[in-house]
């Protein structure tokens, strides 16, 4: 996790909500919590979803829907791919990151 104790509050906020979203989710990808877990804690980050634009939004919440819909399955009766859902939020977390400025 980067220092962001030097940039200034209206970046620091939602690199540390970024920050969150990418520790639950390897907690999830660990078996450490559940998607609910991992979805609520998502889109309780208002800080970062108002600092990107609003498509990363709407890519977020529609991974969570999905990530929700299959843990109500097994792996192979849902037509969402629980390891494809996690690589795809990995993905658009480093894409936020870059959009706000910091690799």
């Amino acid at each position: 996790m980067p220092d962001t104790t030097a940039l200034p509050t209206a970046t620091a906020e939602p690199l540390q909500q970024l920050a969150l979203i990418e520790s639950t989710l390897a907690r999830f990808r660990d078996q450490a919590c559940s998607a609910s877990t991992l979805a609520d804690t998502a889109r309780a980050q208002t800080a970062l979803l108002a600092a990107l634009p609003p498509r990363y939004g709407e890519v977020l919440l529609g991974l969570l829907d999905r990530l929700e819909s299959s843990a109500l399955f097994s792996e192979e009766s849902c037509s969402f791919s629980q390891k494809d859902l996690v690589a795809n939020l990995e993905m658009w977390a480093d894409k936020a990151r870059g959009t706000l400025g910091v690799a």
